[in-house]
């Protein structure tokens, strides 16, 4: 018979973990994964180079998880971005801190990641299959797993099957099915870490609500840097602000700072991306710098005194909305254009449309309520012996690594407590 002491279901991050660390503990220990490889969203994470953690303290890490952070402070202070550091650095993985305080393996292989957890479970003994399960349920305190090869009996089960975010990777929502069947409350999968739709961009004369001379999707495939960006909701209450990297799309926005804003703002209906590309210029520095080069340029044209600016892609989009002609002679321009220009560049106001779908998200927000786990153990309040850790759960986070670190710290507490008599 199969039989094992836990068996983790999911071969994730989270799932990786928790069955290496059970295993560790002595136990024996069975992780079942549907996939024909482990991590398989590890191996898309970061762009391929796998942006682990965040190298900051807990207080820190909770501040960037917008979805009930403060349920993991216990989980967090057991295993820390710190430690998961130390963990991967002495299983032979060197790491390195970029902007952001990022953390990523020094060979910027996603893959190097899976191996060193893979290797881990391995000399722990753990027992790796590679079946989906398609039923889980308790037989008085023996739980019964069962996949579509056979049926496999623990003490306790971890369930780690993710969200419904990439459903390429296998996460498909399988255990918020295994979860409801034991009771617990699924709150309803909502796309975080998502791009947003947007095609027009605000008329900042008020005279109407949106300009649609141009779009936001001519601007496609330009990258912005160093810019600051403002959400602000139907009232005009600014709801989101940062500073950093943003993308535009054949649909609209992406890039890190819209799919941090994403994590934090569930709806989107009428409200207003503002972005700042000089926010290292006041209004006053940024009027004196356009001066400065009108002066020194007074007999070009608008449009070709523009590329001291802006990058080239943007430049035809201001000329419209600036309502400046293009060939007018910049000696020729009045201090109110030079004004409405200012107003631009420092608030590029883009009418935000909707968020994009779940199956395009990074991570799922939503999951099994967080009210319904113990959050020192991640063990089940309902049913004795079920853990749960990772993205199943309702815990998301900002970019950054802070939701591969709520793997890792929850897949780590899930781990040591079902290995607990």
């Amino acid at each position: 018979m199969n039989k094992f002491d836990v068996i983790v279901i999911g071969g994730g991050a989270a799932g990786m973990m928790s069955a290496g660390i059970a295993a560790a503990n002595g136990k024996k220990v069975a992780l079942i994964e549907k996939n024909p490889i482990l991590g398989k969203k590890i191996l898309i994470s970061g762009k391929g180079r796998c942006n682990l953690t965040n190298y900051c303290d807990v207080k820190e890490l909770i501040v960037n998880i917008p979805t009930n952070g403060k349920f993991l402070t216990n989980a967090f202070y057991r295993f820390s971005a710190y430690d998961a550091i130390e963990f991967f650095e002495k299983s032979g993985l060197p790491t390195k801190v970029e902007r952001g305080n990022r953390v990523f393996p020094k060979s910027d292989k996603a893959l190097d990641v899976v191996k060193i957890m893979e290797k881990m479970m391995i000399q722990n003994g753990v027992k790796i299959f590679h079946e989906q399960v398609v039923k889980v349920e308790k037989q008085k305190e023996t739980f019964k797993v069962q996949t579509v090869k056979t049926e496999y009996f623990a003490e306790k089960v971890i369930i780690t099957t993710g969200g419904k975010s990439y459903p390429g990777t296998g996460s498909t929502g399988d255990g918020y099915k295994f979860a409801k069947n034991f009771g617990h409350k699924i709150i309803p999968p909502k796309p975080s870490l998502v791009p947003f739709e947007a095609h027009f961009f605000a008329d900042l004369s008020k005279k109407q609500k949106t300009n649609q001379n141009v779009l936001v999707t001519d601007l496609q495939g330009l990258s912005l840097r160093n810019v600051a960006v403002s959400v602000f909701n139907p009232n005009d209450k600014k709801v989101y602000s940062d500073f950093g990297e943003m993308l535009f799309t054949h649909f609209g926005v992406s890039g890190p700072l819209i799919l941090s804003a994403s994590a934090k703002l569930k709806n989107i209906t009428d409200f207003k991306l503002v972005i700042d590309l000089k926010p290292a210029l006041s209004e006053e520095k940024l009027d004196a710098r356009i001066l400065r080069d009108f002066k020194e340029n007074q007999n070009k044209k608008f449009e070709n005194i523009l590329k001291f600016l802006l990058p080239a892609k943007l430049i035809p989009v201001i000329i419209v909305l600036s309502n400046i002609p293009a060939k007018k002679q910049v000696n020729k321009i009045t201090r109110l254009e030079r004004k409405r220009l200012l107003l631009l560049l420092k608030n590029l106001t883009i009418i935000l449309e909707k968020i994009r779908p779940l199956k395009e998200a990074i991570v799922t927000s939503g999951g099994v309520d967080v009210h319904e786990i113990n959050p020192k153990t991640m063990e089940s309040k309902l049913v004795k012996g079920l853990f749960f850790a990772g993205e199943i759960i309702d815990v998301d986070g900002v970019t950054g690594g802070f939701n591969l670190q709520i793997a890792w710290s929850s897949g780590f507490a899930a781990g040591t407590n079902c290995s607990s008599n």
